[in-house]
């Protein structure tokens, strides 16, 4: 990954709806594999999962520097993002009285927001995104800025931004619950 090159904004947006849309793709087809159904898992409507977003961005602005060197990637993104799940999961819960996932039953759970299993993945998912995603993501990233002009980056990302305003607007309201969705408290 070449991080001596300035970002264009546009690359943040683009990878935070990569990541987001990737985590809802993981999140179906696990329950889609479990339960044998599809559900539209997380508090909004559209197919993404922001927190997998944000995390991703997260992680990458604080794990660049450490592109070199795995076991702080992975020691450092299993912590950030077992916080980031537990204190999310903490605060949808007191602003909307219901669970969008629970541990409970898992090994090594705490208050059924986070367990052993979960924890472990993110600190894989680091892994993953800091030596496979990013990489990959960033080539790509470059070869279409070669191709496609600065302005419909930038049309395409905040048309993007426009549409998830608009779902976390409806879903602060409206947000998506039911079986397989949340849990009761």
């Amino acid at each position: 990954m070449d991080t001596n090159n300035k970002l264009s904004f546009d690359y943040y947006i683009l990878l935070f709806f990569l990541v987001s849309v990737f985590g809802w793709l993981w999140e179906v087809a696990l329950y889609l594999v479990n339960e044998h159904k599809f559900v539209n898992r997380g508090i909004m409507i559209g197919p993404y999962l922001p927190i997998y977003g944000a995390g991703a961005l997260f992680l990458y602005l604080v794990l660049k520097r450490w592109e070199k060197k795995p076991l702080y990637v992975f020691t450092i993104s299993l912590t950030l993002c077992s916080a980031l799940e537990y204190f999310s999961g903490y605060i949808l819960e007191k602003m909307w009285g219901v669970k969008w996932w629970d541990y409970s039953e898992m090994f090594l759970n705490l208050h059924g927001r986070i367990c052993f299993m979960s924890c472990f993945m993110f600190g894989v998912g680091g892994i993953f995104l800091i030596f496979f995603i990013i990489p990959i993501y960033t080539s790509l990233y470059k070869k279409v800025s070669d191709r496609a002009s600065k302005k419909v980056r930038m049309a395409i990302a905040l048309i993007l931004l426009l549409l998830f305003v608009a779902d976390a607007a409806y879903s602060a309201d409206f947000p998506n619950v039911g079986r397989g969705i949340t849990y009761q408290i």
